[in-house]
């Protein structure tokens, strides 16, 4: 069966584009990629995907894309069918992207009206291994929405994108893979609009030392250092100049994509972090507000 297999990047569009490229340059750790059209593109050294990041100059701070990828062209001509027939707005059909790394893939809205991309035959970036205590990001881990209907949303991922759930936090907060990450996704309640976007960092103590590179430039833990239940992944949490919240985290459990059975965790304290050690928590992050531009299609 066609689906989802991965995380591609996320499309940013950001009023102060510069503090925002500055950020993810020389404090989060990744790398620019060179492109001749007015955009800020980001890899993380770690590994071959072309790309994680793309910053846009904008009117005001959005999430403008989240591209995932498939397997193969077929792959995405069947999604494509498959998000249509589920009522979903197509924005461009399966074609040729432009965008750097090429590949090809289509655009859509999801039912809460975030836009995103399917695409297969990207093409790969450097990538090396990273060495403990370089405290570098990897890749994506995860991502985070809220949605106002998060339960139709996390049965949507499922029955039209291919995506399996793995735990549930309650019945308010949903974890769903794609592959043998304990989690690709995972749904809350609240406005629709991105919660946060992590980033796996090969060790514990990677975690740890990117930690401290932000706090040495002036950027402390919103929330953390910690540890979660559902995935048994640590975390570390912080806020972009642009409002975002972005996680580094390690060590997420590896699971049996076809066989992985779910789990209802009972929210508390030490469920929600098990060391109950950390500063700050969710209430000390952005609060969740309706991503701008909902239903508007972003080209780039």
């Amino acid at each position: 069966m066609s689906r989802v297999t991965e995380i591609r990047y996320v499309g940013y569009g950001v009023v102060d584009f510069d503090a925002e490229a500055a950020f993810y340059a020389d404090v989060w750790g990744l790398d620019r990629v060179p492109s001749d059209d007015g955009m800020a593109w980001f890899k993380t050294p770690g590994h071959d995907e072309h790309h994680v990041v793309r910053l846009r100059r904008a009117e005001e701070n959005r999430i403008d894309v989240i591209a995932l990828a498939a397997e193969t062209a077929a792959d995405v001509d069947a999604l494509a069918h498959k998000v249509a027939a589920a009522g979903g707005r197509i924005v461009h059909a399966p074609q040729a992207l432009t965008t750097p790394g090429g590949g090809y893939g289509f655009r859509f809205f999801s039912p809460d009206g975030l836009q995103f991309e399917i695409s297969a035959g990207v093409a790969r970036g450097p990538g090396r291994p990273l060495s403990r205590w370089e405290g570098l990001p990897e890749r994506i881990s995860h991502i985070v929405l809220h949605s106002p209907d998060h339960q139709a949303l996390a049965a949507w991922f499922c029955d039209v994108l291919g995506f399996k759930v793995s735990d549930w936090l309650g019945d308010f907060m949903c974890f769903l893979r794609c592959n043998d990450a304990h989690h690709r996704f995972a749904i809350l309640p609240g406005p629709p609009c991105l919660n946060h976007v992590a980033y796996d960092m090969p060790t514990l103590d990677d975690m740890m030392r990117g930690a401290h590179r932000l706090k040495v430039k002036g950027i402390d833990i919103g929330w953390g250092p910690g540890r979660h239940t559902a995935g048994n992944n640590t975390f570390s949490y912080f806020v972009t100049p642009g409002g975002f919240v972005a996680e580094y985290t390690s060590e997420l459990d590896v699971v049996d994509f076809a066989t992985h059975a779910p789990t209802v965790h009972v929210p508390a304290p030490l469920v929600m972090d098990q060391w109950g050690i950390g500063t700050g928590g969710p209430q000390t992050l952005p609060h969740a507000h309706p991503n701008p531009g909902l239903y508007v299609a972003i080209e780039a």
